[in-house]
């Protein structure tokens, strides 16, 4: 060795445990006894709601892993009507929250009553105690209006003077809010947009939906409800089996570099991509994007996780935890950009 040559010290990977062998054809089988809800579910919501398949079944792996959903579009998409049919199917019970500007967090969680007669307080639970809770437009309530859903969606309890209260299981909350009008409204902070497992961009039906959409709706006797098809207990049975679907090694370690380079794109090769994130994404959403790509592989039928279920979420885990800096957005360019070139540059298993 020369003498001004420094030596490089050896990097040793940690060795991983050998894990079980896993019998998926067993897996398929689970799931393909245990998702016999799905097609009537799907069948009962396409009665009142016309296209929108993508919405309806990122809702589903919502459903799935608990998680909670932000529908974002403009109005009148059918996002609150989606969701009100999906409770409605499931037979669940469900809240809707108009969220206002002058909202207290009372309005939402509860609090407590004086009883004159034996000088006491009674609990008066408030519209979050429900399976599905609607929170219309919630970019129109104040911060500590949106603080106060924190401990429900994270804890799934409300805590009412000096007693906690669990939540009903399941508990969701589907959140709407209405991005092109500013006023009146207020930015949700990145700790309760971490919250959510998705963020779901809505988009416009397609011309043949939308003659559909005038036939079935342009009357005064359209259909808006439809009866429960299926029940809350074969979701939970339905999520056991989400659990076991197997997720290959090398899908894993995709998913860690997917959201390692979303924190730092330079380590990872992404020069370009460094002057554009702001942050990247959380340890919430590597979980997230793992248990969101087992109910989208199960409710595909399979009992295995591939490469492209990972890219189909992605950009539904990603957007809303991804910050990109002033310098992307003088340039025009957001986070669904942004994730977008990180998923085109990151290599696929």
């Amino acid at each position: 060795m020369n003498a001004g040559a420094r030596s490089v010290p050896s990097v040793v990977a940690p060795t991983r445990p050998v894990a079980p062998a896993v019998d998926v054809r067993a897996i398929e089988e689970r799931v393909q006894q245990s998702r016999r809800w799905v097609a009537p579910l799907r069948r009962a919501i396409g009665e009142v709601v016309v296209g929108q398949q993508g919405l309806v079944d990122k809702l589903l792996v919502g459903l799935l892993c608990e998680g909670h959903v932000l529908l974002e579009g403009v109005p009148g998409l059918a996002k609150t009507l989606t969701l009100k049919t999906l409770s409605s199917a499931l037979g669940a019970d469900f809240s809707r929250i108009q969220f206002t500007p002058d909202m207290l967090p009372s309005d939402i969680v509860g609090t407590l009553v004086y009883e004159p007669r034996n000088g006491g307080f009674s609990t008066h639970r408030g519209p979050v105690f429900a399976n599905l809770v609607l929170a219309d437009e919630i970019n129109r309530a104040p911060a500590k209006v949106q603080s106060a859903l924190l401990e429900a969606m994270q804890e799934r309890q409300v805590t009412l003077g000096d007693a906690t209260h669990p939540l009903p299981r399941p508990f969701l909350v589907l959140a709407t809010q209405n991005p092109v009008e500013q006023e009146g409204t207020y930015r949700l902070p990145e700790a309760q947009l971490d919250r959510f497992l998705l963020k779901v961009v809505v988009g416009y039906p397609t011309p043949a939906e939308e003659r559909v959409i005038m036939d079935a709706m342009a009357r005064s006797d359209a259909r808006t409800a439809v009866d429960a098809v299926v029940e809350l207990d074969a979701i939970s049975a339905a999520r056991a089996v989400v659990d076991d679907v197997f997720v290959d090694e090398r899908v894993k370690d995709y998913v860690v570099r997917l959201i390692f380079a979303s924190r730092d794109p330079r380590a990872a090769g992404l020069d370009d991509l460094a002057p554009l994130i702001r942050f990247g994404a959380s340890p919430r959403a590597t979980i997230g994007i793992v248990r969101a790509a087992k109910a989208w592989a199960y409710l595909r039928g399979r009992g295995y996780v591939t490469p492209q279920d990972v890219k189909a979420l992605a950009p539904d885990i990603l957007r809303h935890r991804v910050a990109v800096t002033y310098d992307a957005e003088a340039q025009d360019i957001d986070a669904d950009q942004v994730v977008a070139r990180l998923l085109d540059a990151v290599p696929v298993p």
